[in-house]
């Protein structure tokens, strides 16, 4: 099967498009998480995701609106852990930790009332981007402008408490409200990436192209810049390899960004000896 030929079909074209813009900011915003050491955040509100789609199976919510029932529960659960985190006197990754059992034992219990798990969940799970429908594409071109806007008009705020958060904090910086917007944005990108990847490999969307670009990167906005292409890509090549040879789609994107992290990491190496 040649290029345009699969380009032919609606469906792949869709999952281009929406697994593109999904790539980019998972890249993007994985770069903010890796370097203040909140990669996990992505994997917690992964697993709240899993409990959002069990309620949503559970109530008979299927597509454009199972997606928008999320949406609410994953941001609640974001400030649930930012607010553990600060108020309860308990670190980061514990309080992801306990939102990430919660959401499991929600959606474990769910589906054990429904008569357990289905070929939906499972679907969600593991991911299908060759599924996406037109309405869902059109809910991610319109949460990608939401997120990109966010970080575009936040930036500076960002990348001063990414680097040293006492500092800006000393420095007037309002931190709580800057830590707000980036679990708030991460939490809307998770549920994106839900249907490229599926909630099992979104941390890997959210780690992988951020750690690649961090190899080989000379500065952060190059460090962004190069994040983006690597997860476009890489879900670009993930998407025609699944199709062309019949795999699993987030798995192959997964795998195929592993591969750009070691060669990365290869090209960094060597750099580093001559």
């Amino acid at each position: 099967m040649n290029l345009n030929e699969m380009l032919s079909y609606g469906f792949m074209q869709r999952a281009l498009i929406g697994g593109s813009l999904i790539a980019i900011l998972c890249s993007v915003l994985g770069v903010f998480l890796v370097l203040r050491r909140l990669s996990l955040i992505g994997d917690g509100l992964a697993h709240v995701t899993f409990g959002s789609v069990a309620l949503a199976l559970f109530f008979r919510l299927h597509s454009v609106y199972m997606t928008l029932s999320i949406i609410p529960v994953v941001l609640a659960s974001a400030m649930g852990i930012l607010k553990l985190a600060q108020k309860a006197r308990i670190y980061g990754d514990a309080a992801i930790g306990m939102v990430s059992a919660i959401g499991i034992a929600t959606g474990v219990l769910l589906a054990s009332v429904a008569g357990g798990f289905n070929v939906d969940l499972f679907s969600y799970l593991f991911g299908n981007i060759l599924s996406i429908s037109s309405s869902e594409l059109a809910i991610a071109a319109v949460l990608f402008f939401i997120v990109i806007a966010g970080v575009v008009m936040f930036y500076n705020e960002l990348f001063a408490s990414t680097f040293d958060e006492e500092l800006a904090k000393s420095s007037g910086l309002n931190t709580d409200r800057i830590n707000t917007v980036l679990v708030l944005l991460t939490a809307l990108t998770v549920v994106l990436a839900m249907k490229v990847v599926g909630i099992m490999l979104i941390s890997a969307l959210l780690i992988l192209p951020a750690v690649s670009a961090l190899q080989i990167a000379k500065g952060f906005k190059t460090a962004i810049v190069s994040a983006a292409g690597i997860g476009v890509a890489t879900v670009i090549c993930g998407i025609s390899f699944s199709f062309v040879m019949n795999l699993p789609t987030g798995a192959t994107i997964v795998l195929i960004n592993f591969a750009v992290f070691l060669c990365a990491f290869a090209a960094r190496t060597l750099l580093r000896h001559h």
